[in-house]
């Protein structure tokens, strides 16, 4: 019931949208999501990844999903998608894996040119609006790449605005940074100041999934399966156990439990690995691993567990009843945490989407 209440409003925030969006590389719909519920209609997500379907169509009224490999697809098939008599909005968030600080031989990667696709279908089509989200990384690693992608938006006369944004600031209960750009063929559209400046206005991990039921290692809550604990071998379980509440990390341990790369130099700097979140603090970046408690501070902050898929989507600020996997099928949780760690955050989506919307009004008023 709660989702269909939730569809019925997005439905009603979108009905004579004055503008029509398609989002490529949606993997299970943030971005789709937050513009949404800024009152933009998007008429289809597309992305390669098939897995994805359920989620996005689920919960995202008056869409469809496009399984789509954006590199084979020639731009007729992308402009016909949007609705006609309406400012067209491309979006997409391309995989980031090639700029990633964690990828090492990027020149190699597969997901290289996928920005340069995104260019591709701008200058073919040329909407009027287009927003992009990536790691700080592609300013930097791909700046080559980048700055390709900026002067093909100005010389086909956009008007361009970019810049790495705190998602913390937006709402977002997440210390996670992201390059957003937003650019307009109708004038100057500026990337929006987050709201939450002060560190007391920051949502944290206490206010949103400190109330959701307590966990041990490897149990599920019967009422809502992604809300399950993965099972800690008996060795990590020491180790959470040895760890602090509240932000705790491995320097505490007895040398029993160190792991022997960590006793090297090179492993002396990792400290974040099998830590605590803090309890009101916003969390760290969740990461397509962030229900593993050895692939960084992912553990929880009390209970003797990592986070699970559920408090991984909250913290990402997806609504509680966003739905991942269909009902009555053996739930995958590495597709789910690959869906949840590569999304755009919601509450970031919408505030890209208010301020779109806002460019428009203006425009249209000064028209």
């Amino acid at each position: 019931m709660l989702r269909g209440a939730a569809r019925k409003s997005l439905a009603e925030k979108i009905a004579d949208s004055p503008v029509s969006a398609v989002d490529l590389f949606c993997g299970a719909g943030g971005l789709t999501h937050g513009l949404l519920q800024a009152g933009i209609k998007v008429e289809a997500g597309i992305d390669i990844d098939e897995q994805a379907e359920y989620a996005f169509v689920t919960n995202n009224p008056k869409t469809k999903y496009l399984a789509w490999d954006v590199g084979r697809k020639k731009s007729p098939s992308i402009e016909k998608l949007f609705a006609e008599g309406k400012y067209r909005l491309l979006a997409g968030c391309a995989p980031c894996q090639p700029f990633s600080k964690l990828t090492q031989a990027i020149d190699d990667h597969q997901c290289w040119d996928l920005l340069n696709n995104f260019a591709r279908f701008i200058d073919r089509i040329q909407p009027e609006l287009v927003t992009m989200e990536n790691v700080p990384e592609l300013a930097e690693r791909g700046q080559e790449v980048f700055d390709h992608f900026v002067d093909t938006l100005e010389n086909l006369g956009y008007h361009v605005d970019w810049k790495i944004v705190k998602c913390e600031e937006y709402g977002v209960p997440q210390f996670r940074r992201r390059l957003v750009l937003l650019a307009s063929k109708l004038g100057e559209l500026k990337v929006p100041e987050g709201r939450y400046h002060s560190e007391k206005k920051w949502k944290t991990v206490r206010k949103t999934i400190g109330d959701l039921p307590p966990l041990e290692s490897g149990e599920e809550h019967l009422k809502d399966r992604l809300h399950v604990a993965s099972r800690l071998s008996d060795l990590n379980l020491q180790r959470i156990m040895a760890t602090s509440p509240d932000g705790g990390n491995r320097r505490e341990w007895p040398e029993e439990l160190v792991l022997e790369c960590h006793k090297k130099k090179t492993g002396e700097t990792y400290h974040s690995i099998y830590g605590r979140m803090w309890w009101d603090r916003p969390s760290p970046t969740m990461t397509t691993l962030c229900t593993g408690i050895g692939n960084g501070r992912f553990g929880h902050p009390e209970q003797h567990r990592s986070i699970t898929l559920r408090e991984a989507a909250l913290l990402q600020s997806f609504p509680r009843s966003y739905e991942f996997w269909p009902p009555g099928t053996k739930l995958n949780r590495r597709a789910v945490g690959r869906m949840i760690g590569n999304a755009v955050p919601p509450r970031l989506a919408k505030a890209l989407g208010q301020a779109i919307m806002e460019h428009v009004a203006a425009h249209d008023s000064a028209g």
